[in-house]
């Protein structure tokens, strides 16, 4: 594996864990521009498809309509495989994800396994997310004890 190579997974890692930890500071402005502009995500519940935003204005505002009634958040990424072609990626990583909301006075957790399967490009010397297709596969609600 060529040191080109390496650098590239470690900047991909980096990538998609910016995402997270900008997730659980809910900095979604800071977010974009981890996209390319004119970027495609897909979201899923299940088999569901809850969302297919295009561009990063729409990204910017359905992240920020999904997360307007979350108090605080815990993204924890998993594994991560990517094959890199020159300035092209594709990669598969995994996140657990912890949500607290609260509904009439009762705060709820919702545990939710995802699976994120993602198009990369480089740019200059950065590399961006250009697709992503989420697949929340388990998805847990229930009243917080604490």
């Amino acid at each position: 594996m060529s040191l080109e190579i390496l650098e590239a997974k470690v900047a991909l890692r980096e990538l998609v864990d910016a995402f997270a930890n900008l997730a659980d500071e809910k900095r979604i402005a800071d977010q974009m521009p981890l996209f390319t502009p004119d970027t495609k995500v897909r979201v899923y519940m299940g088999e569901t498809l809850l969302f297919d935003i295009s561009g990063t204005q729409q990204l910017e505002e359905t992240f920020t309509g999904f997360t307007a009634n979350v108090k605080r958040s815990f993204h924890m990424n998993g594994q991560q495989d990517v094959e890199i072609d020159g300035d092209s990626a594709r990669g598969i990583a995994y996140c657990q994800v912890k949500l607290v909301s609260e509904e009439d006075g009762q705060e709820f957790v919702t545990d939710s396994s995802i699976r994120y399967d993602d198009e990369y490009v480089r740019q200059e010397v950065r590399w961006m997310i250009k697709t992503r297709i989420s697949h929340f596969s388990i998805n847990d609600k229930r009243p917080l004890q604490s």
